[in-house]
């Protein structure tokens, strides 16, 4: 199957489309030189996707500025000239399928397929439906979706497919090789521990967050691994540098290999971003979640907001964040076991362990 996969700016349209990647040469149903990923020159995609070996095309595009009106003449200008070069490459590659995950990038290529009646379809991580997202739901074949608010946002309702996030099922098979937390950073694996992150670069709120409570986290039963992001670690170091903060709390700039870790924690504090929310409940790890408010439409808070209304998960909002609250949320899942595999066996539910052949599922319908 020859298929063009398109979507770019963040993570959360990135690693979607990786994992079905990964998947795919699994299942010996696309080869390397039956895949393409389209993407900008500027998103994170063009660091990932060549990184990872994978065949990656560019187009120029830009997003619609809701403060500079007039520059959306240039905006539009430049999806016409966007979506033309999309059509050659779509002609010279003649896909079976294309399939778009979100981004400016995503809108011009997956309309410009539909405009060649080649089969296409989205896929949609967050609880907010993006605005690339929501245009195209008008013109592809099939809608693909993780959580259910986001069903309710697409008029299209013939075309939904509940397929959970990719990520979930790679993350599974990633999981399986478990980190020896004793033999790597010296700490009890019986114990109860928490992972505090904030993802690759870091987050300010949460690694402020942990300075405040340090000293009262230091006297808790229970161990911390405190993943500062390397753009933070320096800081931190120099701010900590003299203070003993015991033996319990390991603080790392890193984690590489972050789904082998996840299984061996009692819960986790982090963003809401859709990934990260598709590996917790594939592993079924309780989570604190403190949603960024810096995202569009603050889809974060509302991703945040269904894993606790579903018992998976205790949101606190940044404004609201101090060291009482976020003491006392770690506290009640590891000093509770009972109240800890609850929320284990409600992340579970959610998690949906196949979600990338379900995925994979659609677009061989459509591509037939």
């Amino acid at each position: 199957m020859r298929i063009i996969f398109t979507g770019g700016g963040t993570g959360g349209h990135i690693y979607p489309i990786m994992a079905l990647i990964e998947r795919l040469k699994e299942r010996n149903i696309a080869t390397n030189d039956e895949i393409l990923f389209v993407g900008t020159k500027k998103g994170l995609e063009a660091k990932i996707v060549p990184a990872a070996g994978v065949n990656f095309q560019t187009i120029e595009i830009q997003g619609f500025s809701r403060k500079h009106l007039l520059s959306n003449f240039a905006t539009v200008n430049l999806f016409m000239k966007a979506t033309k070069k999309a059509k050659k490459i779509i002609t010279d590659f003649k896909p079976d399928v294309v399939v778009g995950t979100g981004g400016y990038v995503s809108g011009a290529i997956v309309f410009a397929a539909a405009k060649l009646h080649v089969p296409t379809m989205i896929h949609e991580s967050n609880s907010v439906v993006g605005v690339a997202n929501k245009f195209l739901g008008h013109y592809v074949d099939k809608i693909c979706y993780t959580f259910d608010d986001a069903a309710k946002q697409f008029r299209e309702k013939k075309k939904l497919v509940k397929t959970g996030n990719p990520r979930s099922q790679q993350v599974l098979g990633l999981a399986a090789s478990k980190v020896d937390l004793q033999s790597k950073w010296g700490l009890n694996p019986k114990t109860p521990t928490v992972l505090v992150f904030g993802g690759s670069r870091g987050a300010l709120a949460i690694n402020r967050i942990m300075l405040k409570s340090l000293t009262k986290l230091e006297k808790k039963p229970y161990q911390i691994i405190w993943v500062t992001g390397t753009y933070y670690y320096d800081e931190i170091q120099k701010k900590l540098a003299g203070i003993d903060y015991g033996k319990t709390i390991k603080i790392l700039p890193y984690v590489k290999d972050m789904p082998a870790l996840l299984p061996k924690m009692t819960c986790v504090v982090s963003r809401s971003g859709a990934t990260s929310i598709a590996e917790f409940t594939a592993l079924g790890v309780p989570a604190i979640l403190i949603p960024s408010p810096n995202v569009t439409h603050n889809h974060q808070m509302i991703n945040a907001l269904d894993l606790e209304k579903k018992g998976a998960a205790t949101v606190i909002a940044e404004n609201d964040l101090n060291p009482n609250n976020f003491i006392s949320s770690i506290d009640h899942i590891l000093l509770d076991s009972k109240y800890a595999d609850e929320m284990s066996n409600a992340s579970k539910k959610l998690g949906v362990p196949n979600a990338s052949d379900q995925v994979i599922k659609v677009m061989q319908e459509i591509a037939k």
